[in-house]
Parts: C-alpha cells; sequence; structure tokens
C-alpha cells in the first residue's frame, strides 16, 4: 500500500528540514511561535519543542488520514485518498517552512 510510504516521505522530509533549521538555530534557547497582526511575536517556545512541532503535526495528520483510509470510501472517492495525502503532505511541509521563514526572519530583525 502507498499511503504508509507517503506519511513516512513527508515525515521524513518534515524532520530533515527540523534538523537543518535546530543545526542553523543552535544559539537561540527559544523560537518564536506565533506573531501578531502587526508582525510582534506573542509567544516563544524553546527550540527543540518549537522545531518538532511541525514534523510531528505531519505525520500525525498524514497518519491519522492514512488510517481513516483503511476503511470503506463514499462511491466515486476511492481514487482521491493518493492525492489528497500529496497535497496535505505538501501543504503541511511548506507551512513548515513558512514558519521557519518567519523565525530566521523575526531572529535576523533582533540583531540576532
Amino acid at each position: 500500500m502507498l499511503l504508509p510510504f507517503i506519511v513516512l516521505f513527508f515525515g521524513l522530509i518534515g524532520i530533515a528540514i527540523a534538523i537543518r533549521a535546530n543545526t542553523a538555530l543552535r544559539h537561540e534557547d527559544r523560537v518564536p511561535m506565533q506573531w501578531s497582526a502587526t508582525g510582534q511575536v506573542n509567544w516563544t517556545a524553546p527550540r527543540l519543542v518549537g522545531l518538532t512541532f511541525s514534523p510531528v503535526l505531519t505525520i500525525g495528520v498524514l497518519g491519522l488520514v492514512c488510517f481513516k483510509s483503511l476503511g470503506p470510501t463514499r462511491p466515486g472517492q476511492e481514487h482521491l485518498v493518493v492525492p489528497v495525502m500529496l497535497i496535505s503532505g505538501a501543504v503541511l511541509t511548506a507551512v513548515q517552512l513558512l514558519h521557519l521563514w518567519l523565525v530566521f526572519k523575526t531572529l535576523k530583525g533582533t540583531g540576532k
């Protein structure tokens, strides 16, 4: 079955991105996690927690979709599971990259 490999693929991509970001941010104790509409940081998290959040979320969401797809699907939607998994994985990876872009932009702006 293809679905567990999709979960594994996007999970490993997320983990690799987090490891690379952890290396780049090794001098930071905390990373921003949420920003207000004005661009101010609302709250931060410890670096390891903040960087592992996205890969864990990706694996959890895609794993849940994979588990849910084991049951019967609606007629006519049998072939939509793989495209939905691929699109979801791509979107979750893009959100992780957006978060890291905002983190680096924020930390660069503070002179760190």
